[in-house]
């Protein structure tokens, strides 16, 4: 999607280049603990192989097969292997939200009766995460990603270097979960935070802020490989892997979307006013006063506050700068009241970020932070294999 506007994110070469050496450390220990049987499905040897970058640009958020070898189909010690890859690519607080969220399967199944199968043993599986590798850990270019139901992490290492994080996609069914004596809601940060924004919005900003009265049923850009100005919301039939061999699951996910398209009321032309723009819709940075403008770097530093410490630090260092997050938008689509369907998006010439909880009475969310320019780190592979051309 082009853009202008600021640079990338300044990230000190060398905390890119300590979180690359983790990341291939842990994915060397990883590979080398595999079998003959499991390697084929844990690793493509190239990134640059036209089947495996088609592969690597693949990715999903729904109960559908990710690719790669699944944490169920490996011995205890590979477990411990894969999760201390995954910890790599996430801050302490990143690393416990998503490993929350592979636990609630356990908590959905029973939710759900235990009898949503999705042509699988089990469908609600916290054993059904895929983590696949490619290229080689340590070469000029690799990659690995974890896939499952409400996690998508994607990450690229370019010249001992970590270039890329995105998309990043976490969920959680339910969004809300009652414990003894307390509540689990793993995405509370994302909520809460932009809701408290919404609601000291003035009138007049509220009216800037508001995309549409009531939320869309899902995030907008879906899991396209890129995003480009005018993309609608993708509806369920299109974000899994293929169609099922099964016509009855078919019409499972046909039912599932016909009931989030009635529970929300929009046509065509109301996902046309959702459609994702350049430039952004909804209440720029610089139309908020001090107190909001803190809530919104807020808000996007519990996205980017996902990926390890070093890089981190260096969003929370560029979105301090004033004339960045002036052009930061805010948009707001639904009810302002907790417990109420609704979606957000915050929006500048790099960053992405969506929100929504609308499904199952506002029970399930779905947030990502994806980078306009940078998804997969797709510009600096071009620039990297330009350089290469040219020695």
């Amino acid at each position: 999607m082009p853009s202008d506007g600021p640079g990338p994110v300044d990230v000190p070469a060398a905390g890119r280049e300590k979180a690359a050496t983790a990341m291939a450390d842990a994915a060397t220990a990883w590979l080398d603990s595999l079998g003959e049987n499991q390697l084929p499905l844990a690793a493509y040897d190239s990134p640059l192989h036209p089947d495996a970058e088609a592969e690597r640009l693949r990715w999903f958020y729904t109960p559908t097969e990710h690719g790669g070898l699944a944490i169920r189909d490996q011995s205890a010690r590979q477990q411990s292997l894969a999760m201390r890859l995954v910890a790599t690519g996430l801050s302490l607080a990143g690393y416990a939200t998503v490993t929350t969220v592979m636990g609630l399967e356990n908590v959905l199944d029973q939710l759900e009766g235990w009898t949503v199968h999705w042509g699988r043993q089990r469908g609600r599986d916290p054993g059904l995460y895929w983590l696949r590798i490619f290229g080689r850990p340590g070469d000029r270019i690799w990659a690995w990603r974890l896939g499952g139901h409400h996690i998508s992490l994607n990450n690229l290492v370019v010249a001992g270097r970590l270039v890329s994080t995105t998309p990043c996609f976490i969920g959680a069914d339910p969004a809300t979960t009652e414990l003894v004596g307390g509540t689990l809601r793993p995405l509370q940060g994302p909520e809460d935070t932009a809701r408290q924004l919404a609601r000291t919005l003035d009138a007049d900003q509220f009216r800037h802020a508001l995309l549409h009265p009531s939320a869309v049923s899902d995030i907008v850009s879906g899991n396209r490989p890129h995003v480009e100005h005018g993309d609608t919301m993708m509806h369920m039939q299109d974000l899994w892997r293929g169609r099922f061999a099964d016509p009855e699951l078919d019409r499972l996910v046909n039912d599932i979307d016909r009931r989030a398209e009635a529970g929300s009321g929009y046509t065509e032309s109301d996902h046309a006013r959702l459609a994702i723009t350049v430039p952004p819709k909804g209440i720029s940075g610089r139309d908020l006063n001090e107190e909001q403008r803190h809530l919104l770097r807020r808000l996007v530093a519990v996205y980017t506050g996902r990926a390890p410490e070093s890089l981190a630090d260096a969003y929370d260092t560029h979105y301090a700068c004033d004339t960045v997050l002036d052009m930061v938008h805010f948009g707001w689509a639904g009810a302002t009241d907790a417990g109420e369907p609704h979606y957000y998006r915050v929006q500048d010439p790099r960053i992405l970020i969506e929100y929504d909880n609308t499904q199952r009475y506002a029970n399930h969310a779905h947030s990502v932070w994806r980078d306009l320019t940078s998804d997969f780190g797709l510009d600096v592979l071009v620039e990297h294999r330009a350089h290469i051309a040219h020695e």
